[in-house]
């Protein structure tokens, strides 16, 4: 595995990233045409892609940097064939190389469903190990989504 670091995605780098969000975050937000998926790319600013691709250049994971509001914010999904390897560790270190502060939303409850079906297990333990603490009084709630605000900040 290794990480690789681009500004712009090709278009068969955005159908990877679109059917890997929608595989693996819950259906809810998911995204029915690969242009609206491109519509809310173009919406983030200043944007940087960190792609986690195997041997055969297949992206097994997406970590994503943007500035919203003048925050550094970012965004992470992994197959969940690769969960609990190391790989968003990994790729959250690749982040923090370049950010001193990361601000993300995280759900932070298992009531939600995958397109599969499957739940989706909230990454709050995850974030917590990674040293992201939690804004328990801030929180994105819409009928999307329900999530609190994570941060990271070099010290």
């Amino acid at each position: 595995m290794k990480i690789v670091q681009i500004t712009t995605l090709t278009l068969n780098q955005k159908q990877s990233l679109f059917e890997l969000w929608n595989s693996e975050y819950p259906k809810k937000i998911g995204y029915t045409e690969l242009s609206e998926f491109e519509n809310y790319l173009i919406g983030l600013s200043k944007t940087k892609h960190y792609l986690l691709v195997d041997d055969f250049n297949q992206i097994l994971g997406w970590a994503f940097t943007f500035v919203r509001e003048a925050e550094n914010w970012f965004g992470i999904i992994l197959n969940s064939k690769i969960h609990g390897k190391g790989f968003g560790t990994l790729l959250l270190n690749e982040l923090k190389i370049f950010k001193s502060v990361l601000n993300g939303w995280v759900i932070d409850h298992q009531n939600d469903f995958k397109q599969n079906n499957e739940p989706y297990l909230s990454p709050l333990e995850f974030y917590s190990k990674n040293g992201f603490v939690v804004s328990k009084n801030i929180r994105l709630e819409n009928d999307s989504i329900s999530a609190v605000k994570i941060r990271w900040e070099r010290v």
